[in-house]
This record gives C-alpha cells, sequence and structure tokens, in this order.
C-alpha cells in the first residue's frame, strides 16, 4: 500500500514514521514535507492551498490513500475534490473543517447543539468590537480570537481593556493575521488544563485514538502569548 501524507509540520513528520512501520505499506509519499521527512519519506514539492495539485500528485504516484495533517488544505476543500474522483482520503470535508477554519461556526455550532463552552460574542466590525469591550461583558481576563486560521497565534488573553482593544486593532485594522481577522471573537476566560480527545469518524461511526495536551503560552509557568501549541 501507497500512501501520500499532506503537509510540513511536525505531526505529518509524527504519521509519516508511523504509517512507513505499518507492515502493509510500501511507501510514503509526503506532499510537500520537510527534512526530517525526507529521511523516512519521498518529498514532493507542492502548494497545499491548491487540492488540484495534491490531486495530481495521488494520480500521477498512484497512491492507496491519502493522509491530510493541516487546516489549510481542508480549508481549500482537498478532501471533497478527492472524495469527488473517488480517491481514497482521511480528513474532513470543507463544510466539517469549518470547526476548525472558523471559531464563530464552532462557537455558534456548540451553543446550537448544547456543547458546554465559554459565554461569547461574535463581532463582525472594529466598532462592534470595542463597543463590546467596553460594555465589559465578560470581565477580565478576555480571550480574543481571530475568527480564521492564524497558525495557532490567532489567540490573545487581554488582562485589561487597553490591551483588549490593542488586540482588536492588531486583528481588524492593521490585518496581522489577515482574511482570519476579518471577524473576531470575545470570549469569557475560563481557568484550568486545556486537553483534546481524538476521534476518527465517517459521519455516523467513530473510532477513539488518544487524548493529547497543549502547552500554549510560550514560557514556563503558562507566561507569555499564545502559540501553535507545544509538545506533549
Amino acid at each position: 500500500m501507497k500512501i501520500l501524507v499532506i503537509g510540513s509540520g511536525a505531526r505529518e513528520h509524527a504519521i509519516s514514521w508511523k504509517l512507513s512501520r505499518e507492515r502493509d505499506v510500501s511507501e510514503v509519499v509526503c506532499a510537500p514535507g520537510n527534512p526530517g521527512i525526507a529521511t523516512i519519506a519521498r518529498c514532493l514539492p507542492c502548494d497545499v492551498t491548491r487540492p488540484g495539485d495534491l490531486l495530481a500528485i495521488a494520480l500521477r504516484e498512484g497512491v492507496d490513500f491519502t493522509v491530510v495533517g493541516p487546516e489549510v488544505p481542508l480549508s481549500h476543500g482537498v478532501v471533497d475534490l478527492f472524495v469527488a474522483r473517488g480517491q481514497a482520503i482521511v480528513g474532513p470535508t470543507r463544510a466539517a473543517a469549518q470547526l476548525e477554519t472558523s471559531k464563530s461556526f464552532s462557537k455558534d455550532f456548540m451553543a446550537r447543539h448544547g456543547v458546554p463552552s465559554a459565554r461569547y460574542r461574535v463581532c463582525e466590525s472594529t466598532d462592534s468590537a470595542l463597543a463590546a469591550i467596553a460594555a465589559g461583558e465578560f470581565g477580565y481576563p478576555l480571550v480574543l480570537k481571530a475568527d480564521g486560521l492564524a497558525a495557532g497565534k490567532g489567540v490573545v488573553i487581554a488582562e485589561d481593556r487597553e490591551s483588549a482593544e490593542a488586540a482588536v486593532r492588531a486583528a481588524m485594522v492593521d490585518r496581522r493575521f489577515g482574511a482570519a481577522g476579518d471577524r473576531v471573537v470575545l470570549e469569557e476566560f475560563l481557568a484550568g488544563d486545556e486537553a483534546s480527545y481524538f476521534v476518527l469518524a465517517d459521519g455516523t461511526a467513530c473510532v477513539p485514538l488518544s487524548s493529547a495536551q497543549d502547552h500554549k503560552r510560550i514560557f514556563d509557568g503558562d507566561r507569555g502569548p499564545n502559540t501553535g501549541g507545544m509538545g506533549a
């Protein structure tokens, strides 16, 4: 069995390493990969924002199935395209991936389905965000999230009104996160540990995998700005 892994980060390195050790796997190729992945899999240059290019690689290489690691190609509909062409692929459709690619979508989804989460408000403009901050609905610390994908760095925990307003201007006026900051989510701060629990699902059934914990703040003792999540 020949497998294509899409992505170029540590997650894809781990996936490629594990799959390469399976007895029924003849080869793992990775697009685009990185120097570490290149020690265990053949890496192929590509632009992960172009699903058509990824499909062309899968067809050219004759892969049996594809595993998608990062969110960006999911947000561009790579799974939808592969499925339409009869290519086996592991990953959510573009619509389902909104749970990760849009903070406002995921918060609205949780509210709609009764999934407990922090209180929140979606702001579509700078003025509405600043007005919500001035109202002090959620107190401080206040969590501010760029709505779209920001490589795990679009979240600010503001300790006061000044830093909250600065975060809004950085996202919505200065465009620090590009289109990801077109809208922001203001959220009640909840203290505690963060954990993720992973499953593989086909729409009707799921298979549990494992749990993991991100360490989001850059310095020891949960200090400093958020990162994309480091080790556990």
